[in-house]
């Protein structure tokens, strides 16, 4: 790894004890690599969320555009009388 930053972190007991464990099963080299991988994965977690806000604002948007809302209760009630209506006849 040509360039890293040294930083100190705190971790639980608990934390420190299972980062330890995973190194020593083998499935990572080091604890530095365990937190490097905790770190992309909340990373890519905050990608995510990101754009789901942003998708949520298009949609919030998207609504506000299409127009003045109706109450729901209001528009079956028209509805079913328009199909009621249209049974008459």
């Amino acid at each position: 790894m040509a360039n890293v930053e040294k930083l100190s972190i705190a971790v639980t007991p608990e934390m420190a004890a299972l980062m330890r464990e995973v190194v020593e099963a083998g499935e990572y080299a080091s604890t530095s690599e365990v937190v490097r991988d905790a770190l992309r994965d909340w990373e890519y977690r905050r990608k995510q969320r990101d754009q789901a806000i942003q998708e949520l604002r298009l949609l919030i948007q998207e609504g506000i555009d299409s127009g003045p809302s109706v109450d729901g209760e209001q528009a079956m009630a028209q509805l079913i009388a328009d199909l009621e209506a249209m049974s008459d006849q």
